[in-house]
């Protein structure tokens, strides 16, 4: 029995892939979290990320053999847990295969794009490659989770990126016509599972549980609600200024998001889509290996929305 520790287990993706990887009889699935959720039981520990002999005493303990990282590495803090986590896991020994925080899309080449989440995730792959464990990140693509909240099955919080389909509008990046990779978490989960058991790992793995354009995902909405949207498109030029046409769920996040900085990283966001790093390869991706996954599809998720 391989055992796995998924560390920022109590939300979000975390916490769907902890409770999807734990219905497998051949792993053992601990929980690493800074807080304990209610009924999560004696599988889940409360830890200091900035305590890396007692990370290595609990991984030692349980002879935990994969570390799967999902804490929300956002900056320079949330880096310095991860890196914590990975030393901790090469003071363990029982520790042979780590999977790094990302869960999105690769970094764009150019660095000056980066962002203070790409410079700390960078940081982690830096220090991983100086370990002897096997390590890799997982690319997923746009979450598909968010055109379906608050009506599907999700640990997500409710984001609205490009498509208000509470508000019957949309803001779309370019001509809506990039070619995107959405996934839906608890798809996530099933790659993840699967990926366990391959006798390699490439420093990066991809996965996706459908592919569309976002213009597809209005016409979807529209279709799922019976009502057209009033539909804008943002230009490259005004993205790359920091700026993004504004949603009516954009004005409940600002008191926790400040519209300055939601626009720059919402316009961010934009320009990945429109230069492709959404637009996963192929021959690359997990869905070649596993075709025996089934996926939810964008259509499946957003008629959620049907009659509401």
């Amino acid at each position: 029995m391989v055992t796995v520790a998924i560390a920022g287990s109590s939300g979000h993706i975390g916490l769907t892939l902890f409770e999807n990887l734990k219905r497998n009889s051949a792993l053992k699935v601990i929980g690493l979290s800074r807080v304990k959720p209610s009924g999560a039981g004696d599988s889940v520990y409360v830890v200091d990320y900035n305590d890396i002999d007692a990370l290595a005493q609990i991984l030692r303990d349980n002879a935990v053999e994969i570390v799967i990282s999902a804490i929300q590495v956002s900056g320079p803090e949330a880096g310095a847990s991860e890196q914590n986590l990975v030393n901790a896991a090469v003071k363990a020994d029982s520790v042979v295969r780590f999977v790094s925080s990302d869960w999105g899309i690769p970094f764009p080449a150019d660095q000056s794009e980066w962002t203070p989440q790409h410079i700390a995730r960078a940081a982690t792959r830096e220090l991983l490659a100086t370990t002897s464990l096997e390590w890799t990140t997982f690319h997923i693509g746009y979450i598909a989770d968010y055109f379906g909240i608050p009506y599907i099955e999700t640990h997500m919080s409710p984001l609205v990126i490009n498509i208000d389909i509470a508000n019957k509008a949309a803001a779309i990046p370019g001509t809506g016509n990039d070619l995107i990779a959405f996934t839906y978490s608890h798809d996530v989960a099933k790659f993840v599972e699967a990926a366990l058991n391959l006798p390699h790992w490439d420093d990066e793995l991809f996965c996706y549980g459908d592919r569309c354009t976002l213009n597809q995902v209005v016409k979807l909405a529209q279709g799922a609600t019976a009502s057209a949207f009033a539909v804008t498109y943002d230009s490259v030029e005004k993205l790359r200024a920091g700026q993004i046409s504004e949603l009516p769920s954009h004005y409940t996040a600002y008191p926790y998001f400040p519209k300055p900085v939601l626009q720059m990283v919402f316009a961010k966001f934009g320009t990945y889509v429109v230069s492709g790093l959404f637009n996963f390869p192929e021959d690359k991706c997990l869905n070649n290996i596993f075709p025996e996954i089934n996926t939810k599809s964008v259509k499946e998720i957003v008629a959620a929305w049907k009659g509401k």
